[in-house]
């Protein structure tokens, strides 16, 4: 008797053993890493927005800024060497405009798209608040599953956005949402957090707009997949812009002169009568 309950008792421990081998091996499954920095001469607002979104991605990782005159193939090889299988890289141009690339590290596809409308945490001052580290819902718009372009990018933001399940960096909570939504064209990126009663939503921030201007099929380089042909480029939008201050200036130069040629020379009708019974002054002697 005493034998069977020792058998009993270690089977008992190998079960226990067993179960937790099983529970090590589902834990921590998707080891995805986001690759987060920038070029050099980036801006103010543009860096917060490059932290907001570092602070709510707990699987990220940093790195130094890139120098602009550098091939943005060697992303690649940097993301190779922090580990990272994802990389969010962002390229000012001009210190005016801000572009964003969204790339699967090593063999692609990839995104670049042009940032607008940027309004970062701490100037938007809102309400909402969630824990650090914690781990988001990602809702898309119906449209994302209209064409296959798009299709392409929602699994993109999938895998980059979503925090992987039992990750050592973050908190196994579920407080707020990631919201991706297409409007007039571009992709408007908002952050809501879950309050008490599971229905109502609260805006925290960071918020911004993406306009699409290319994919690729490899990362950060290979053929073209789609082009978005509504896209124009800031520079050519603040020609247009100018042109069309300097052409209202010039309307309203026009409206100046027509209205000079058809004012009369004098505002009142004239009798020619008045003039005779006007005298010459003779002058005065010394």
């Amino acid at each position: 008797m005493v034998k069977r309950k020792r058998n009993e008792n270690a089977e008992v421990e190998i079960e226990e053993t067993t179960v937790e081998n099983q529970e090590e091996k589902t834990k921590w499954v998707n080891r995805l890493r986001v690759l987060i920095f920038a070029s050099r001469g980036i801006g103010f607002r543009d860096r917060h927005l490059m932290n907001n979104i570092r602070t709510l991605l707990p699987h990220s990782k940093t790195e130094c800024k890139m120098d602009k005159k550098k091939d943005l193939v060697m992303i690649n090889e940097i993301c190779e060497v922090k580990n990272c299988n994802l990389c969010i890289f962002f390229e000012n141009r001009k210190h005016k405009d801000l572009y964003m690339w969204v790339s699967k590290v090593p063999d692609g596809p990839c995104a670049k798209f042009l940032i607008q409308n940027v309004h970062t945490m701490e100037e938007l001052k809102l309400t909402g608040n969630c824990l650090k580290a914690s781990r988001p819902i990602l809702t898309f718009d119906d449209s994302f599953d209209s064409e296959p372009h798009l299709k392409l990018l929602k699994e993109l933001f999938i895998q980059i956005f979503g925090t992987p399940k039992h990750h050592p960096k973050s908190q196994p909570f579920i407080d707020h949402v990631f919201n991706f939504k297409i409007l007039d064209g571009r992709i408007w990126f908002r952050n809501y957090q879950i309050e008490d009663d599971g229905v109502s939503l609260v805006e925290i921030g960071p918020r911004f707009t993406m306009n699409l201007i290319k994919i690729f099929d490899s990362s950060f380089c290979g053929a073209v997949l789609y082009t978005n042909t509504n896209y124009i480029t800031p520079s050519m939008h603040r020609r247009q812009l100018k042109l069309a201050a300097v052409k209202r200036f010039q309307n309203k130069v026009k409206a100046m002169e027509s209205r000079t040629k058809r004012k009369p020379e004098t505002s009142y009708p004239s009798d020619p009568t008045e003039v005779v019974f006007e005298t010459k002054r003779k002058p005065e002697t010394p």
